[in-house]
């Protein structure tokens, strides 16, 4: 048996978890949320307090699992740092996933959609090239939804998206579940742990789908 931790800061709250690992599963062992806002400063000493809590050591962890996006641009930083910084530090393995695939993991289904602002989504939906490509995960506002055939059903946590899918594939099943938390992020990364399927945390960055304001808008005060 080994211990994991489970790092999410991409969502409007962010959550640290841990969990004993044997025989491929992780059983989760506690969690702790952070609330918005307040990574940069919350998220090491919420890390550092789970870990007295259990009494356990940094070098106790077989794998750190980290949620790189998409979200707040702030928050998918904040999260790889810490989550780079304990792996390199401790020398401890990482396994990078999607927010979007542990939504819909959580749900039950294929495809799933979060909350973009701007009225857009950050959309997993099956790819347009066919179902031997996989599933696809893209920025996507109302032009490019009116494109994209739409799923049966699809995994929603929050109430902007759900009204947007809605006003746009108003025949799309909504499967509604809590926002995705690092224990979710635990037990969908449990395969890749066991598959020893680690990134390069050299090389690992944020999932972000979209540009940071500063290149959009530097790039429009450039073509001025």
């Amino acid at each position: 048996m080994m211990h994991l931790l489970g790092i999410d800061t991409c969502g409007p709250t962010g959550s640290v978890a841990v969990a004993e690992f044997a025989e491929g599963r992780a059983e989760i062992i506690a969690q702790t949320e952070l609330a918005g806002r307040t990574y940069a400063a919350g998220l090491i000493p919420a890390v550092d307090e789970l870990l007295k809590q259990r009494d356990i050591q940094l070098r106790d962890f077989g794998c750190i699992v980290v949620v790189h996006g998409p979200g707040s641009f702030t928050g998918v930083r904040v999260g790889l740092g810490a989550a780079k910084g304990l792996a390199e530090g401790a020398g401890i393995p990482v396994v990078a996933v999607s927010r979007l695939e542990v939504l819909a993991a959580k749900a039950g289904v294929p495809a799933a959609a979060l909350d973009a602002h701007r009225h857009e989504l950050f959309l997993r939906i099956a790819h347009p090239g066919g179902e031997s490509f996989g599933l696809w995960e893209m920025l996507a506002g109302l032009e490019e939804m009116g494109r994209i055939a739409p799923p049966s059903r699809l995994a929603l946590c929050d109430d902007p998206a759900a009204a947007l899918v809605a006003s746009i594939w108003p025949g799309v099943e909504q499967v509604r579940v809590d926002p995705p938390a690092a224990a979710d992020a635990l037990v969908l990364a449990s395969p890749a742990i066991v598959a020893r399927n680690f990134a390069d945390v050299a090389l690992l960055d944020g999932h972000y789908l979209r540009r940071s304001d500063a290149e959009i808008f530097g790039n429009s005060v450039l073509k001025l």
